[in-house]
């Protein structure tokens, strides 16, 4: 798969959250009749998942899962220091270090400020968020990075099989764990069901069938640009739904807003810091360490978003601290992405090779 590269929308990324954000929260104030009903049109009865949400993310994953050749999978034991690096901060490191950070910060550090039932929720959002690692965007941050593309592929693919079994039983147990909420395993599985396995087949599929009948060249270089505006759409809309949705919310606690972000972002720097540290010692190349690094800080927030809509509700704090995920997500990965740019003299000099 090429590595494309940075197009107008991923160079202004942060400007066109900023739009959705205002333009999301305008609607919200200004049509709440309309958005109430938008937010209570429910993907069959009583599965508590949003239905317009759900097809802008169908619309939008999909694209980006067929981009991803699962057949590179069996490739990996060429090299697999990087992924293993990877798959320890992702889903050993990751999820219980962002559910102790935010146990710390929401239930001792800004107790004077927020409620112990917004604790509760705030916990719960951040765990949902750091259990789902990036799919989409790292294909981004290994460009900006000059990383192997093909290695990137497997990294993914790999993190979007394991989603598929530990997603679910991590985010259970953790905000079981750090709160007092009970996370309802039938809405979770569906959640897991719905924004991952459906559009995983679906674009599995559909790159199957279509590189058997075209060809990969087609494929790869005619059929899925033709993708990128439906994507590009799809995100805008899905990011302008949540924002309305979560317009009382953000309006009226802007502060905890602000307090939401300090443990995600110090979780980013966290993990990322120590996935490139292990890749240091452990001597791999630069080119296989810094997508490996921006995988294990970086987050999967189009499904943790939706999973918290799904779970509590999308006027939720749960909800509210997801969203904060995305908004704290590109100016943070993108000086993650200079560091790593910055230090690459640290890492020894390698030929730059499929997995």
């Amino acid at each position: 798969m090429k590595n494309s590269g940075l197009g107008t929308f991923e160079r202004y990324l942060s400007v066109w959250v900023a739009l959705c954000m205002a333009t999301g929260i305008a609607l919200g104030k200004l049509l709440p009749s309309a958005v109430s009903g938008l937010r209570g049109v429910e993907l069959g009865n009583d599965s508590q998942i949003n239905a317009p949400i759900a097809v802008l993310i169908w619309l939008m994953i999909t694209p980006m899962m067929m981009k991803v050749d699962f057949s590179s999978v069996k490739n990996v034991g060429r090299r697999p220091t990087g992924l293993l690096v990877t798959l320890f901060i992702n889903w050993v490191v990751k999820p219980f270090s962002m559910a102790l950070l935010a146990w710390a910060f929401f239930r001792i550090v800004f107790a004077a400020w927020i409620t112990p039932a917004e604790a509760d929720q705030y916990i719960a959002g951040c765990i949902i968020l750091a259990a789902a690692p990036c799919t989409a965007m790292v294909f981004v941050w290994s460009h900006l990075t000059k990383g192997d593309a093909a290695y990137t592929l497997v990294q993914v693919s790999v993190n979007d099989l394991i989603m598929l079994v530990l997603f679910v039983p991590i985010v259970q147990f953790l905000v079981h764990g750090a709160s007092s909420l009970t996370v309802p395993f039938r809405v979770l599985l569906i959640s897991v069901l719905v924004f991952i396995v459906v559009p995983l087949v679906t674009g599995a599929l559909l790159r199957m069938l279509l590189v058997r009948n075209r060809g990969r060249a087609w494929f790869e270089g005619v059929l899925l640009p033709r993708f990128a505006p439906v994507t590009i759409a799809a995100l805008l809309g899905t990011l302008v739904l949540i924002f309305a949705f979560q317009a009382d919310n953000i309006t009226g606690r802007f502060f905890h807003v602000i307090l939401i972000a300090v443990p995600i972002t110090l979780q980013v720097y966290l993990n990322a810091g120590l996935a490139y540290g292990l890749m240091k010692w452990l001597k791999v190349e630069h080119s296989v360490a810094a997508p490996g690094a921006l995988i294990g800080a970086s987050n999967f927030f189009e499904l943790a978003v939706a999973t918290a809509i799904a779970l509590f509700g999308p006027e939720s704090g749960a909800a509210l601290a997801t969203v904060v995920g995305v908004l704290v997500e590109v100016p943070v990965m993108l000086s993650v992405c200079a560091a790593c740019n910055r230090t690459r003299h640290w890492f020894p000099v390698a030929e730059v090779q499929s997995p």
